[in-house]
């Protein structure tokens, strides 16, 4: 364990079987928090973080659930408050991404990009939010994405999920404001998520950075937006993509 300011705090981080999931998990765990690591189809990859967690001295569980089921996500949420507590932090990072020309676009790609991230928000919201309001405070972060903020070719469908998120973000921070809960979206650039390997070749990306972001990177943000150091911000599109999209206003 890294430090204690997460200490007391129970968080449930989706689609966290993988990638930048995985390593919010294991971030939020470091910072003294239990974690429910939500997966779907990663089985593998959530107990293995599941098992770094407890390795390193936390606590966590897998649950599997799909989030665009409502009756899944209140078994998540149930099985999380049993095994460690109400939940007080709530990430939505599951999602589906892919490029598609519009022509090409199925209704069933359409539906299925557009479920996770706006019903999978919505439906663990509802389940989570009375839990923290009956603690007194809570945080939701959800994970966005570029293209809902700038026009992208061939990534309509995803464009229309993350540009909803951002919508239903301003309005959850605007409701939830009285009972101390905050709402913030966190928007990735180009991410690396590829494993870590000692003279490998870096990804070219078009930003004034001059790189793409780690997926460490993405974690840090969200763990300071789930601690008591951030509780005046809500409703904010936090955009990490090393200045490849730039918001004067």
């Amino acid at each position: 364990m890294t430090d204690n300011t997460l200490a007391g705090e129970v968080a449930i981080v989706t689609g966290a079987g993988v990638n930048t999931g995985s390593v919010i998990a294991e971030t939020l765990a470091k910072s003294g928090a239990a974690v429910a690591v939500n997966y779907r189809n990663a089985e593998e990859g959530a107990r293995a973080t599941v098992r770094r967690i407890e390795e390193a001295g936390g606590r966590a569980i897998a649950v599997k659930g799909d989030v665009t089921s409502q009756d899944d996500v209140l078994r998540m949420v149930e099985t999380t408050r049993a095994a460690l507590g109400p939940p007080s932090i709530l990430v939505n990072n599951a999602n589906i991404r892919s490029f598609r020309a519009l022509m090409d676009i199925t209704l069933e790609e359409w539906r299925a990009t557009l479920g996770p991230t706006l019903d999978g928000t919505f439906f663990c919201a509802q389940a989570c939010v009375p839990h923290m309001r009956a603690l007194g405070r809570g945080v939701i972060v959800n994970i966005g994405g570029g293209s809902g903020h700038s026009g992208r070719p061939q990534r309509c469908h995803v464009a229309a999920a993350k540009a909803g998120l951002a919508g239903m973000t301003g309005s959850l921070a605007a409701e939830l404001a009285p009972d101390n809960i905050t709402v913030n979206c966190v928007v990735p650039g180009k991410i690396d998520v590829r494993a870590p390997v000692p003279g490998r070749v870096p990804l070219k990306v078009h930003a004034p950075l001059g790189r793409p972001g780690e997926m460490q990177e993405i974690a840090n943000l969200v763990r300071f937006l789930c601690s008591d150091e951030c509780r005046y911000m809500t409703g904010q599109m936090l955009h990490v993509n090393g200045g490849a999209y730039v918001t004067i206003a």
